[in-house]
């Protein structure tokens, strides 16, 4: 079985504190489209790329589509994970998303988040249609040519097949509690 959620599949629940201090499930994203998002505070392939996510949540966000960042990071692993830290990063950048905090690891296990980020379109019946990148470079957005993120959303809202549903995330493995910083489950592998 693959260790990622496959195209198709219906996005698990779940129940999460943000760091506006609520908790969120599923069902409170209402939007004709939701995009979930893999992400966490430490990692250089997101801070280079979260104003590139920004514009993207900017441009789509009018359009019926909702962005949920969160952040399965052991804080046990990267200190600047934990919840405070999320808080005040939240507070510092105000990104245009709810950012919430899964401390057991259990969401992005029922995911199959491979690294950070990784990003999960779905569509009105919340099955996904896209999983993977956001763009090609995340490190380094001056080298950005493909906007895989962008043109799976433009697609999905023009009703049209999504041309390319899968690519491999780019960024920093997930860091899993009581793992070394690059371990990654062994069922876990490129997506294409």
């Amino acid at each position: 079985m693959a260790f990622t959620l496959p195209i198709g599949s219906k996005a698990p629940d779940f129940k999460l504190l943000a760091t506006d201090g609520k908790q969120y499930s599923l069902q409170d994203f209402t939007s004709d489209y939701l995009v979930i998002f893999f992400t966490c505070n430490h990692c250089p392939y997101v801070q280079n790329s979260d104003e590139v996510t920004r514009r993207t949540v900017e441009k789509f966000q009018d359009q019926g589509v909702s962005f949920v960042g969160i952040n399965s990071n052991s804080a046990n692993t990267y200190q600047e994970d934990s919840y405070e830290n999320m808080v005040k990063r939240m507070e510092e950048h105000r990104f245009p998303w709810v950012y919430l905090h899964d401390a057991t690891q259990e969401v992005a296990k029922a995911y199959g988040a491979l690294r950070t980020p990784h990003f999960y379109v779905f569509d009105q019946e919340r099955k996904l249609v896209y999983t993977g990148r956001a763009v090609d470079s995340p490190r380094v957005p001056d080298k950005i040519t493909t906007y895989d993120l962008e043109n799976a959303l433009t697609e999905l809202i023009a009703g049209k097949p999504i041309t390319t549903p899968v690519t491999n995330p780019i960024g920093c493995n997930v860091k899993w509690d009581g793992k070394d910083a690059h371990w990654m489950p062994p069922e876990a592998c490129d997506l294409v």
